[in-house]
């Protein structure tokens, strides 16, 4: 097993499996989202700690900040109800998992929480980020994401976009990237969703992939890009703050031979950890982490340039990047 550590604790509170994967530590201490959702079985919850965690390492080491991957994860069985008594039990039931690594690992917001639960985290361990500012945390992380994946975005240029999702990260990307005066389509599960991007057009899920743009932008749950949807891709290149986009690494490929650039996952959406980092755990400033963020473009940038040079893929160098950092 390449992780570090992997700690699955039976909630005392909850009696629900809490799951801590700690990849790495090489840089420093670790750091991952806490995720709450339905799985069909803790296993599936373990196999996707282990995945996103992994990403993790190679989100923190490519964006060079002084910390290793973590995930949490709470698998809830299907159709669990969390109202607000045992949603706090669950929350005290995670930081009591990451309050018995002693400080290896540090968790903040993911699919299923925001601000407020690293607040109830908060309450059973120090090592949380991303509590609300009223809280002395640096508050929602979405912003700073949609921010990083702006400067990403800038760097590839495109006057059209399709945008995956609308969640909070999604929804504030269609927006920027209609006051930036461009051409969005966009879908989500959710039909509700479309009245949150006015001026956006609005596709059914099933139809987004094939929609005539210069830039896929996945901003939903990971798994998107397969040997099956990459054929129906119609834009030029696929950047987004989802995590995990690729069903398995030889996708990248597939999209490489369709002249297709895919701009890696973990370097495009780094702008909340980034941000969230340098304004909790280094004291920077709001314009100072706000800077820093913009900086995945100057990655991205030179990703880009070393595997033209190369004749490789930015999945490559990325990886390249990654390894170089962790051996040094």
């Amino acid at each position: 097993m390449e992780h570090e550590q992997v700690v699955i604790h039976r909630g005392a509170r909850s009696g629900l499996p809490v799951i801590v994967a700690v990849h790495s530590t090489r840089l420093g201490p670790a750091l991952g989202g806490c995720r709450i959702r339905a799985y069909d079985g803790w296993r599936a919850g373990l196999d996707d700690a282990l995945r996103l965690s992994a990403a993790m390492t190679a989100k923190c080491a490519v964006a060079g900040l002084a910390h290793g991957g973590g995930k949490t994860v709470v698998a809830l069985p299907p159709g669990t109800v969390l109202d607000a008594d045992f949603r706090l039990a669950v929350l005290h039931d995670v930081g009591d998992a990451i309050e018995s690594l002693a400080g290896g690992y540090a968790t903040g917001p993911d699919v299923g929480t925001g601000p407020a639960d690293m607040a109830a985290i908060g309450e059973r361990t120090r090592h949380v980020f991303c509590r609300p500012v009223a809280a002395g945390g640096s508050g929602d992380s979405s912003p700073a994401t949609a921010a990083g994946v702006m400067a990403a975005l800038r760097v590839l240029g495109g006057a059209s976009h399709a945008v995956v999702g609308l969640g909070n990260v999604g929804a504030d990307i269609a927006a920027r990237l209609l006051a930036a005066g461009k051409r969005v389509v966009v879908t989500d599960v959710d039909e509700a969703k479309r009245a949150l991007v006015p001026g956006a057009e609005w596709v059914a899920p099933d139809e987004i992939l094939g929609a005539d743009v210069d830039v896929l932008v996945p901003a939903a749950l990971g798994g998107l890009l397969t040997p099956a949807s990459v054929p129906r891709l119609r834009c030029r290149a696929v950047a987004g703050p989802a995590n995990n986009q690729l069903d398995a690494p030889a996708t990248a490929d597939l999209l490489h031979a369709r002249g297709i650039l895919w701009a890696p996952d973990h370097v495009v959406s780094a702008g909340g950890v980034v941000y969230a980092t340098q304004v909790e755990l280094h004291g920077a400033t709001h314009e100072a982490a706000l800077a820093r963020v913009e900086g995945i473009g100057d990655t991205l940038r030179g990703l880009l340039t070393a595997a033209s040079a190369n004749g490789t893929t930015p999945a490559f160098e990325a990886e390249e990047l990654a390894r170089s950092r962790l051996l040094t």
